[in-house]
């Protein structure tokens, strides 16, 4: 089996060689995204293996049907950068639910910790042999109120995590897990009631700018907001006018709206052209990491192995249990 992989990078090799290997999968790495003008690298593959910012719309998904290509494999849980309705019928698409909760449930938190605490800023004033504490005074999460939006696997693990720090979890979710002891609530009390709101809910047409101009006026003053989980989840001018109004406290934020242009990739050198994100950076009390929350050797070897064996499964018995839709 050939498989075409896109958007390559170096930590992806070393995992998918070894579980290729060991199930007669070969890997074609490409480092160029899929789009409608790299989507002909495709044309001697089996099937197609994808990541978060490539591109899978109409034309691009006639072209590998062209190409006899059958099976679309995410190797993640997402699926918003697919066009699922326009694919069905057309091409299989399997993906990863679950690689690792706790990779993101972890780094979730290691920013909320890094941003109430300041120790991003003492690091780099240690550095300088500053040890002055002036500026770095945080808050206690104990006794805090967090509202978790999306109970999902990643969304529980957080409410544990939470739950060790003292926090009161408060949660909201249109499908909410029955006896899960969770206390759930409406979005609007949710965004009145938290000191801390954390999102992990997947980006569909109902969470699409859950967090908005109309919502961040519902939350807190002073509230912190956390995405892990898809950047237009919140709309990023509403999100800075809400930290210019002092209306939220701050925000740390893994993923970006606009992020395909920009993250995973090395701009130092270079003028970026996208004014929201270089404000949002320029705020003090901003944090932002580039799609990094996924990224530990647990995840991304269970991301591998669970890859393949949809590959695997789909060319063996012409189904997966990770499917999204059927060919």
């Amino acid at each position: 089996m050939k498989i075409a992989f896109f958007d390559t990078k170096p930590y992806d090799l070393p995992y998918f060689e070894k579980y290729g290997k060991k199930n007669s999968v070969e890997f074609k790495f490409f480092d160029t995204r899929l789009c409608e003008d790299t989507v002909s690298l495709a044309r001697d593959a089996d099937a197609v293996c994808v990541f978060v910012n490539d591109t899978v719309n109409s034309f691009v998904i006639d072209k590998l049907v062209s190409y006899g290509i059958r099976l679309l494999a995410l190797r993640c849980a997402g699926f918003n950068n697919v066009d699922i309705r326009y694919a069905s019928g057309k091409i299989c698409v399997v993906r990863v639910p679950a690689y690792s909760p706790y990779a993101v449930a972890e780094h979730a938190m290691a920013m909320l910790l890094t941003m109430v605490r300041r120790t991003h800023k003492a690091y780099i004033r240690t550095k300088d042999f500053n040890f002055s504490l002036s500026g770095l005074v945080g808050f206690d999460l104990c006794g805090k109120t967090i509202g978790i939006v999306g109970t999902g696997k990643i969304g529980c693990v957080m409410i544990d995590i939470c739950r060790g720090f003292g926090m009161r979890v408060i949660a909201y979710d249109i499908f909410p897990r029955k006896d899960s002891g969770i206390e759930y609530v409406s979005l609007e009390k949710l965004l009145s009631d938290s000191d801390v709101i954390s999102l992990h809910c997947p980006l569909t047409e109902a969470t699409y700018h859950i967090i908005n101009e109309e919502t961040i006026g519902q939350m807190k003053n002073g509230a912190v907001i956390i995405n892990t989980s898809r950047g237009a989840l919140i709309d990023a001018e509403a999100l800075l006018l809400g930290i210019k109004s002092r209306k939220i406290g701050a925000a740390c934020l893994d993923v970006y709206e606009e992020e395909s242009d920009l993250f995973f990739e090395d701009f130092s050198g270079h003028i970026v052209e996208d004014d929201t994100i270089a404000r949002l950076i320029s705020m003090p009390n901003v944090l932002v990491t580039s799609h990094q929350a996924f990224l530990t050797e647990e995840a991304l070897s269970n991301i591998a192995q669970t890859t393949v064996e949809n590959i695997v499964s789909f060319f063996r018995d012409g189904k997966c249990d990770n499917e999204i839709t059927r060919r």
